[in-house]
């Protein structure tokens, strides 16, 4: 490997990489997918540094943040890295907005899903 390769991965997980939700019981498709950056982007470095910046401004007078702050704002960062959707609901088209991809992210095992693919940089290396 040489440094235009690894240059080249981080700057091809910008794309990003489809996941496909899976039941967490059956682990069958559930027919939601999920374009998410890779954790070496430019995307997830400015999800990392306005987490930072977040986190600093609601820190309190002794420098502590509410564990309540601290989970909204790495929700909101992993939000961040979701660049596109196929979602239904009614049989209809989801809107993709940050809104809506926090309400799915409201979801336990959908965060999960989507927080180990982000991080798992073999996922994207097949984008």
């Amino acid at each position: 490997m040489q440094l235009n390769d690894v240059l080249n991965s981080a700057a091809d997980q910008e794309r990003g990489a489809w996941l496909d939700l899976l039941d967490p019981v059956t682990w069958q498709p559930t027919g939601i997918k999920l374009r998410i950056a890779g954790p070496d982007s430019a995307t997830a470095r400015r999800a990392r540094l306005k987490m930072a910046d977040d986190l600093a401004e609601l820190a309190g007078p002794d420098g502590r943040v509410t564990a309540e702050h601290r989970e909204t704002c790495r929700k909101t960062a992993l939000a961040s890295l979701v660049l596109a959707w196929e979602v239904e609901e009614g049989g209809k088209p989801v809107p993709f907005s940050t809104a809506n991809v926090l309400r799915l992210l409201s979801v336990l095992w959908v965060e999960e899903q989507v927080d180990a693919f982000a991080a798992d940089r073999s996922k994207h290396l097949e984008a």
